[in-house]
């Protein structure tokens, strides 16, 4: 819609009006990610600040939004003479997760520069965002190449375009908004690190705020222009409260005590770098600024610890944001002074502000104070699973043995079904540990990652051949040897070569993709005997987390009891595979050929939807299969449908003690794929395990039964 819903009607959400309102009073804090679920208002508060933003002036005609008064020298429309411009409305830019670098940075006419010598530029998004807001919605589902490029204009202020020798720079400074849902994935620890500040959202669980949320939507969705006259007067409030505060941000005054504070918060909560604390200092002032005071105190300092340090604690994805606010009022207590700029003799306004709010507003309109947003973390307990435990002599707790116990189970007796299997309770992960690359074979081209050999945009230049469509990567030395025999014939003269648009060659590039690794985890009766289970949740926990850092889908399917069943449906967040995890009940017999068949579908669903993107198939099991008829037989025969559509796969061997049957490298052999034992795995020791994890070469470390199935010859494309 044309009308943008007001800023001032937002109903709670506090935390997140205030860090945008900090960022518009100061654009050096670097920006705001927006973590939460799906439809907390997330898009609909960024949009709304834009429109409340005060217009800028800008030279007429210039692409670049340049400032009249401070024209940018290097401005490629320029050189611009300081003076008088127009004014115009704040932009809000908006980056689609699916767009090309040439559509971020700008776009260079190749052909024109090789010919004529004309650098011909097209502004990309990060000029039109210049001096406005530049809006990533789903932040953690661009490629990694792209939020690097995103990220570096805005802690430099200017994008810069070299290709070929032809280079243009040009100013970008904005504010970055990005927003998230943690359930599709998690940014990578060092460009969360980029974010100035983070904000987690969630729905409200006050009936009361609800109730006004729905209203004031219906009433907007009526007639967005009637409900936009009614917010109005609200809106021009905090515009011109907007206004003075950057106006007032040169005088404010950051104190030694305030320094003092801010460096012992960072240091107590173990921030890695400096860039914490320079955020720190620059969100207090803004905050001082915001609630229109000249000194800093340390309710500002306390206020922007809560928003510039939680996503900066993060060692690994499994980490839960936050802070603990306990040990935070610790520290101000304990390194507070009497500087007269931190404390709260010194405030001109002891309610906080003009709004008379503690924080200084943070933009909730006076007519309508709201209830108090509530404090929920938004977990869920798990209830824990009834003591189930069996006698010495039943057919559960023998299937529970160990496989030395019950060397019976080579030929497993058919056994009625039963309605459901018992249950133990879930046992906690063992540490994470540090794992080797596993790696699917061949050269894939799906989205860009850090796991497996693909054609990508980016990484290092292997060949050339003719463009497809646009040209984007230009490889010179191609180009320059196609056009050279035909100099004579196009008439060559003294000004150099004769390039056409058929002589273009388009570089072709190697690099890394990301993989669907999706687990089939055995979570029998067996595999909880003597405890195997934690350790066994330990070396899927260290599988989740490298998968984490080289940009993988994980999917997770347990089988157990008489069913398998898909306990995590293939996602882009590790954080929810850990969790389901930890809870994973275990217990009774092991349909290990049910198991097996439940994963083949949702690889074919997840081939459907993503053609491109390789699997990699996990196995943890210790390969003994019990329930139904011949269950070992179609286990084999499950397995081999596997190696016959050419999925690449591994076995964790989760078999123990001194007797050993050797089923998981049967298994394997099965699969086509290889086999390493849990032990093995814990010590990290699987070096050489798989140049080719499926009929190549396999490594002497954990490898047991490195058979190879008939269909290991075939290569996943």
């Amino acid at each position: 819609m044309s009308t943008p819903y007001p800023f001032t009607a937002l109903v709670g959400q506090d935390d997140l009006r205030l860090a945008l309102l900090l960022n518009a009073v100061s654009p050096a804090v670097g920006g705001v990610l927006v973590r939460g679920e799906k439809g907390t208002a997330k898009s609909t508060a960024v949009r709304a600040l834009a429109a409340l933003l005060p217009a800028v002036d800008v030279v007429p005609n210039c692409r670049f939004s340049c400032a009249p008064g401070a024209p940018d020298p290097g401005c490629p429309d320029g050189p611009h003479e300081a003076g008088t411009g127009t004014a115009r409305p704040a932009r809000m830019v908006e980056l689609p997760v699916g767009a090309s670098e040439d559509r971020l940075v700008g776009a260079l006419d190749i052909e024109r520069a090789l010919a004529d010598g004309v650098k011909a530029f097209e502004p990309g998004l990060l000029a039109d965002a210049h001096r406005g807001i530049l809006y990533v919605d789903e932040v953690n589902l661009l490629h990694d190449h792209l939020v690097d490029l995103l990220l570096d204009a805005a802690a430099m202020g200017a994008s810069y375009v070299e290709r070929e020798g032809v280079s243009v720079r040009h100013a970008a400074r904005f504010l970055l908004v990005g927003t998230m849902n943690p359930e599709e994935g998690e940014l990578r620890p060092q460009l969360l690190d980029r974010f100035g500040l983070t904000v987690e959202v969630a729905a409200s669980r006050e009936p009361d705020q609800r109730v006004e949320v729905v209203r004031r939507r219906l009433a907007y969705d009526d007639d967005p222009d009637a409900f936009a006259a009614r917010w109005a007067e609200d809106e021009a409030e905090v515009r011109e409260r907007v206004v003075a505060a950057r106006a007032l941000l040169p005088k404010v005054r950051l104190g030694d005590g305030a320094l003092r504070q801010i460096a012992a918060t960072c240091a107590a909560f173990e921030v890695d770098g400096m860039r914490a604390d320079i955020v720190m200092a620059r969100t207090a002032t803004a905050l001082a600024a915001w609630a229109g005071r000249a000194d800093v105190l340390a309710d500002d300092v306390r206020q922007a610890a809560l928003l510039a340090l939680p996503h900066r604690r993060r060692r690994n994805p499994f980490d839960a944001p936050g802070l603990d606010e306990d040990k935070l009022d610790e520290t101000l207590e304990e390194f507070g002074d009497d500087d007269p700029g931190t404390g709260p003799e010194d405030d001109p306004d002891p309610d906080g502000g003009p709004d008379g709010g503690p924080d200084g507003g943070g933009g909730q309109p006076p007519r309508d104070p709201g209830p108090e947003r509530p404090g929920g973390d938004g977990t869920t307990e798990t209830p824990e699973a009834p003591d189930t435990s069996e006698a010495p002599d039943s057919p559960e707790a023998r299937d529970a043995t160990d496989p030395a116990e019950s060397p019976d189970d080579r030929q497993p007796q058919p056994e009625p079904q039963r309605a459901a299997a018992p249950e133990q309770q879930p046992v906690r992960a063992g540490e994470p540990f540090r794992t080797k690359v596993l790696s699917v074979p061949g050269l894939g081209e799906g989205a860009a990652g850090r796991r497996s050999r693909a054609r990508t945009e980016h990484g290092r230049t292997t060949g050339a051949r003719r463009p497809r469509g646009a040209l984007t990567k230009l490889h010179l030395a191609a180009t320059v040897q196609a056009a050279a025999p035909h100099q004579r014939a196009r008439g060559r003269s003294g000004r150099g070569l004769v390039v056409r648009r058929d002589d273009l060659r388009q570089a072709t590039r190697e690099g890394r993709e990301g993989n669907l690794v999706l687990f089939v985890v055995d979570a029998s009766g067996s595999m909880a005997a003597r405890q195997r289970m934690t350790a066994v949740k330990g070396a899927v926990l260290s599988l989740l987390l490298d998968a984490y850092q080289r940009r993988d889908k994980v999917g997770l399917v347990t089988f157990r009891g008489t069913a398998a069943e898909v306990a995590l449906p293939p996602t882009s967040s590790v954080d929810a595979a850990a969790v389901r995890l930890e809870s994973l009940p275990t217990g009774g017999r092991t349909p290990l050929a049910t198991g097996l068949l439940r994963a083949h579908d949702v690889l074919r669903i997840e081939r459907l939807r993503d053609p491109a993107r390789r699997a990699l198939v996990v196995v943890v099991t210790d390969g003994r299969a019990t329930g139904g008829v011949e269950p070992l037989v179609r286990a084999g025969r499950a397995a081999r449908l596997f190696a016959a559509e050419g999925h690449a796969s591994v076995v964790v061997d989760c078999e123990s003690g001194p007797v050993r049957l050797g089923l998981a490298g049967q298994l394997a052999g099965e699969l086509g794929g290889s086999a390493v034992t849990l032990d093995e795995l814990r010590a990290d020791s699987i070096a050489g395990l798989v140049k080719d994890v499926r009929g190549g070469t396999l490594g002497a470390a954990g490898v047991q039964g490195g058979h190879r199935a008939r269909g290991a010859k075939r290569r996943v494309a």
